[in-house]
């Protein structure tokens, strides 16, 4: 199959530089306008770093964020974005964060492996059957979401979550065509930096690679790596799916966002603007759940009209096969990780 280029790509490194340059500046003053004490007519900055486009769901919700908030603050709190990994990439967002250079991130639940190891819960394999169960399995008041918005670990590193935010299921991308566990044996797939995730793709034979979103096209294309698993949005923005030549619609993992804030700057914001804050990431939470199945569906039909990708279907058998490679097997090796009363409850609700 004849495989395609990018036509175009990243802005030169004298632009990266000067927006760099820019950002810094702007981070300074939202540090400068929280220690100031806030008084009347104070205008509170929010650097919010990403590394997807603007029309995926993170994107979108982070644009939907932007405009709540600035309109319910009447102009007191300005948001500025940064997509595209165009300020911080998933290698140095967590330390920007953490460090106030940033104020604001939204990294897949995987980024805080090293942080809050618990986080991995979402990346458990088949976590939920389908979208409908997401917002129960991971409300705040369930074992997931208390794991996540109650994190000590998270709390000691000055990050606050603040929300989840569906990017969607995740499907596998490869240059040959993927039906079993079998199949996978020997290959090089990218994943997120998770243990969970490096067990999930060891358990079929796979050999899993760590690398940052930004490098995953160019390493399909160099043939660095022979595959990744992420979800149909994420593939079509990045025109990975142009240096693959199959896609397995799989949804055998869930990528969450999880937006956070430095919890410095966050407690430095006088108490009426922290609700406002609290309120826009539900607002946008809602809207991007609305979006994000919809987002996918659109991704999924492009690479489709595209027709340089083959998208291959499970049937019903073969995903209960894939599954049960790695339920409870892959689950239970990080009971005490993740605690072993969530993974048991966990367990116990599939049935």
């Amino acid at each position: 199959m004849q495989r395609r280029t990018r036509n175009s790509r990243m802005i030169g490194a004298t632009a990266i530089a000067l927006g760099v340059v820019l950002v810094l500046g702007s981070c300074s003053s939202a540090r400068g306008s929280a220690a100031s004490g806030g008084g009347d007519g104070e205008v509170y900055k929010i650097g919010f770093s990403h590394v997807t486009t603007t029309n995926t769901p993170k994107g979108a919700a982070a644009e939907k964020f932007k405009e709540i908030l600035e309109a319910s603050s009447d102009g007191r709190i300005e948001v500025e974005i940064y997509p595209n990994s165009s300020l911080y990439g998933d290698k140095d967002e967590l330390q920007a964060l953490q460090s106030n250079s940033i104020q604001m991130i939204a990294p897949a639940s995987a980024k805080f492996t090293t942080i809050a190891p618990q986080l991995q819960l979402l990346d458990l394999p088949f976590l939920f059957k389908d979208s409908e169960d997401i917002a129960e399995i991971a409300s705040r008041d369930s074992v997931v979401g208390e794991a996540i918005f109650e994190n000590e670990d998270l709390r000691a590193a000055k990050i606050r979550p603040l929300g989840l935010w569906d990017n969607g299921f995740k499907q596998m991308g490869a240059n040959v065509p993927i039906r079993s566990a079998a199949d996978m044996a020997g290959l090089s797939f990218r994943i997120q930096p998770a243990d969970v995730l490096v067990s999930q793709f060891e358990t079929w034979k796979a050999i899993p690679s760590i690398l940052a979103f930004a490098e995953v096209y160019s390493a399909l294309e160099q043939g660095v790596i022979n595959g990744q698993e992420n979800t149909w949005s994420n593939m079509e923005t990045q025109s990975m799916h142009t240096v693959q030549d199959y896609i397995t619609e799989s949804n055998h993992g869930y990528i969450g966002y999880i937006p956070a804030i430095n919890s410095d700057f966050f407690e430095s914001l006088p108490t009426d603007l922290q609700q406002l804050v609290l309120d826009a990431v539900d607002e946008s939470s809602t809207y991007n759940r609305e979006i994000a199945a919809k987002v996918n569906e659109e991704a999924k039909q492009a690479i489709i009209a595209e027709g340089s990708t083959e998208i291959i279907q499970l049937t019903d058998d073969e995903r209960d096969a894939l599954m049960a490679t790695v339920i409870p097997s892959v689950w239970e090796e990080y009971s005490e990780v993740l605690g072993p009363d969530i993974i048991a409850e966990l367990l116990a609700n599939r049935n």
